[in-house]
């Protein structure tokens, strides 16, 4: 039994004659009648009884014409569906991202591209940068935004943002007054980082020991608000990207650029090599490589 044979069945049941229904369906008539004795063998019941002048459905003919009315309709609504993701009317997007760059960019990349397709709906996963490109790699997000570099051997890697790290201070350090600062001369302050599984951590280390000393850590944690506010508490000065500053709001905090800088904080769009990538996915991507508002600092 095929939808083929169902279709020709209910063409025959609709127009109560063998040989109307051979005339819509461009078969003759002894085609046709072969076709629907073959259905009715196949399903072991008469479909319809002939022994009046207009055929008729039997109760079991009356079954499979409706059971083929679900079908149809179930078979049209699919075609509907699959044009309206080929449209990228519907879909889901997963996209992983560090709470520091989702805090930076998800907000206005959201709204731009709900007001383009209001059906997809984008599901944020934040971790750390470093679980963020391993869920990339094992396709547990569809893309990701991510801090460079990484390991580009299984991954697709696009320029997204580039940012300067300065210097976060509280306003009543001694060095709060300085128009810049050198990481050298950083390396008798207490530093409040990210947590290991960031980035951003590492970047940080990174550039205190290439200046000579290992950074005296205070605290850590994966909350870039909670790091201004230890901040201001006087607990310590961190490195950030600059966008940052201009998130925040507590007035105790200071930004204080880094003398010569070459530290700074470069964002990627990242998807895995060699995968099948949804119409919605591929759409979001061309809007963030393509479109020059999202490649900003936040400022």
């Amino acid at each position: 039994m095929d939808l083929r044979q169902i279709q020709l069945f209910m063409e025959v049941a609709d127009q109560q004659s063998f040989t109307k229904a051979a005339e819509h369906t461009f078969l003759s008539q002894p085609s046709l009648s072969k076709i629907v004795k073959r259905l009715e063998e196949e399903l072991q019941v008469e479909l319809f009884d002939r022994s009046t002048r207009h055929l008729s459905l039997t109760d079991a003919g009356k079954t499979v014409y409706q059971q083929g009315q679900k079908s149809l309709e179930s078979l049209s609504e699919l075609k509907i569906l699959l044009d309206e993701l080929r449209n990228v009317k519907t879909g889901e997007i997963k996209i992983g991202i560090p709470p520091l760059v989702g805090t930076l960019v998800f907000p206005d990349m959201a709204l731009k591209f709900h007001a383009k397709y209001p059906k997809v709906w984008l599901q944020l996963v934040e971790l750390g940068a470093k679980r963020i490109v391993q869920l990339v790699e094992n396709s547990e997000v569809d893309l990701a935004i991510c801090v460079l570099p990484v390991d580009e051997e299984k991954l697709n890697v696009y320029p997204f943002i580039s940012d300067e790290f300065v210097v976060f201070i509280y306003d009543e350090h001694p060095l709060a007054n300085r128009e810049k600062l050198s990481i050298s001369e950083l390396k008798d302050e207490k530093f409040i980082l990210f947590s290991d599984d960031f980035t951003i951590h590492d970047s940080v280390i990174n550039a205190c020991k290439a200046n000579g000393f290992e950074p005296n850590v205070s605290y850590k944690t994966s909350q870039w608000d909670l790091i201004t506010e230890l901040v201001s508490a006087k607990m310590g000065i961190a490195l950030l990207p600059k966008s940052i500053f201009y998130k925040q709001n507590n007035p105790k905090v200071k930004m204080i650029p880094i003398k010569d800088s070459v530290f700074h904080w470069r964002l990627g769009i990242m998807t895995k090599k060699d995968t099948y990538h949804s119409f919605a996915t591929r759409e979001l991507l061309k809007m963030l490589i393509e479109n020059p508002n999202e490649k900003n600092s936040a400022k």
